[in-house]
């Protein structure tokens, strides 16, 4: 929920901080981009130590430390001139410090992003596995719509001098409530067995597995299938061991879910609909129907995402949203700013929050075999953080120089995306960590046997 919140309340306040710290300081639409972004670069350096953090103090004391992360940037965020500056006298100093306090709140969303879905996966039996990813993803949609009703809340009968000057304050320290729950609540789950047998606490990951699976015979299958999977460290070998294609395809699905452009609708979407003709509190509130809308169809994908495959509805997310973004384009380059241009931004939304959106967590706790896992999961996600931030921060100055032209860019890029989907990307459903890992390990024999055969 924090993931979501802490990236989406950025959208309720944007106007507000640009007023406040980029225009009246005279700088222009790339700094903007970059300040609306900036927590992305704390996603990038968050996701670049979470493999280090998870494997050496394990995935919930990681993500405790999210949690503290979390509430600083809250408080620090609402008020950076606190200790150093005079509120309403921005400068320079003021503008670093401002995004200092997003990039710490970034590096809380780059560790949970990373770990959460690890941790699940790792917790989680092969057959539910696939829902309770998901359920992970719902709950970062649902913390974008609980931000985008407080922002409305915070907007709702008020005049917009009083927003720009104060109420994007609240928005932003808002954050501390979950903040604080998620710090409490994290002492009561336990440690994951895998992190456990990885450590050579073997007794522990026995007890967590068969409060899991409910009996010891089947609690310690899984805690010996999880050791054949370790016997591994004791080789010689590099994250490069299982071959190059399982990291490429990882990285890559990591990559694509944010050059499809749904971080332009979630960031900038007040911004949007105003240029639809709606007012500040009802674009506000309009927005607050893209969070619901997620949330709903989280639901129909927790449900399908065990029945029809990741890699269908990866598939079917990629032709979807190409359709809508290309179809949005049109319809702003022929003029047209009604409720068919609305009808089309909320389609894209909805198809990638049923499949792009809660897949690629599915895929990324599950591709990467068990001993990489950790390695890789900070590799593809702090890629993925980058291309978050390359996305967000650059729509600023494409839209001023093509304007509705920028999302024919992200419409092909889900183009592309559908077909590297279905050439590259394999099916993971029905299958067990340890099975996906034979499968990597037999394709990287395949290449090794193929080379030696061409003499390559």
């Amino acid at each position: 929920m924090l993931f979501g919140y802490d990236t989406a309340v950025i959208a309720g306040a944007e106007q507000s901080v640009q007023l406040y710290l980029v225009d009246s300081l005279g700088f222009g639409s790339l700094v903007h981009g970059l300040t609306v972004s900036s927590a992305l670069i704390g996603c990038i350096v968050g996701a670049l130590f979470s493999g280090i953090l998870s494997n050496n103090i394990g995935r919930r004391n990681t993500l405790i430390i999210a949690a503290i992360l979390f509430a600083v940037s809250s408080f620090g965020s609402a008020y950076p001139e606190l200790f150093f500056f005079t509120v309403g006298e921005p400068n320079v100093s003021l503008l670093i410090t401002f995004n200092i306090y997003r990039i710490i709140g970034g590096i809380g969303v780059g560790l949970a992003s990373a770990i959460a879905p690890v941790y699940i996966s790792e917790m989680s039996p092969q057959h539910i596995r696939g829902r309770l990813v998901v359920m992970y993803n719902m709950a970062v949609v649902f913390g974008q719509t609980v931000v985008y009703i407080v922002n409305w809340l915070i907007t709702l009968g008020r005049p917009s001098a009083w927003v720009h000057e104060i109420g994007w304050r609240y928005m932003f320290a808002s954050e501390i409530v979950p903040a604080v729950l998620f710090f409490g609540l994290l002492f009561l789950i336990p440690e994951s067995p895998r992190y456990l047998a990885l450590k050579n606490k073997e007794k522990r990951a026995l007890n967590v597995l068969e409060k899991l699976y409910g009996t010891k015979q089947a609690a310690y299958k899984t805690l010996e299938n999880i050791k054949d999977t370790l016997r591994i460290q004791n080789e010689n070998f590099n994250i490069f061991y299982y071959g190059k294609t399982v990291l490429i395809v990882g990285i890559a699905i990591a990559m694509l879910q944010q050059f499809i452009g749904i971080n332009i609708i979630l960031y900038y979407a007040p911004r949007i609909f105003e240029s639809l003709g709606a007012g500040q509190s009802a674009s506000m509130l309009q927005t607050v129907l893209v969070g619901l809308i997620g949330v709903v169809v989280s639901f129909i994908a927790m449900r399908y995402v065990d029945t029809y495959g990741r890699k269908f509805l990866l598939l079917i997310g990629s032709a979807g949203c190409a359709i809508c973004l290309l179809a949005v384009a049109t319809l702003f380059l022929s003029g047209i700013y009604g409720i068919s241009t609305l009808i089309f931004i909320l389609a894209f939304v909805a198809i990638f929050q049923m499949t792009w959106g809660p897949v690629t967590w599915v895929m990324l706790a599950e591709i990467f075999p068990n001993k990489i896992r950790g390695q890789a999961i900070s590799i593809a996600v702090t890629l993925h953080w980058g291309a978050n931030l390359a996305a967000s921060s650059t729509f600023p100055p494409l839209n001023e120089a093509f304007g509705a032209g920028s999302f024919f860019i992200y419409g092909t890029i889900s183009i592309l995306a559908f077909f590297f989907v279905w050439k590259f990307v394999p099916e993971t459903k029905g299958k067990s960590l340890e099975e996906l890992e034979d499968i990597w390990l037999n394709k990287n024999v395949e290449t090794k046997e193929d080379k030696i055969a061409t003499g390559s």
